[in-house]
């Protein structure tokens, strides 16, 4: 069931256009973003989406709400971020996850 990543590079650029209109991106300490890192991979887990999305299979926009979260961002249908770019931005922009406040 592996889905096409055609709009892949595109929800990406959404997404880091979307945290730079919110405003600037600073980096989380390093302690916090480790946390902030496991917290996601756990919520990935909990949800029974980890092995999807470390195969690129998981919708993020499914999880996207600018208002109610839990991922605070605007995401076309058809975000399929890889897991690394999705591990960076809870690094870089913690303030994006429910789970990371």
């Amino acid at each position: 069931m592996r889905k096409t990543m055609t709009v892949g590079g595109v929800a990406a650029a959404a997404l880091v256009a979307s945290v730079t209109v919110a405003g600037p991106a600073s980096a989380a300490p390093r302690n916090e973003g480790a946390a902030c890192v496991q917290a996601g991979l756990g919520t990935l887990k909990s949800l029974g989406l980890l092995e999807a999305a470390a195969q690129r299979e998981v919708d993020y926009s499914t999880l996207a709400d600018p208002v109610n979260g839990p991922i605070f961002a605007e995401l076309p249908a058809g975000s399929y971020l890889s897991l690394g770019t999705v591990v960076k931005l809870h690094t870089t922009n913690p303030g994006l996850f429910a789970w990371c406040g």
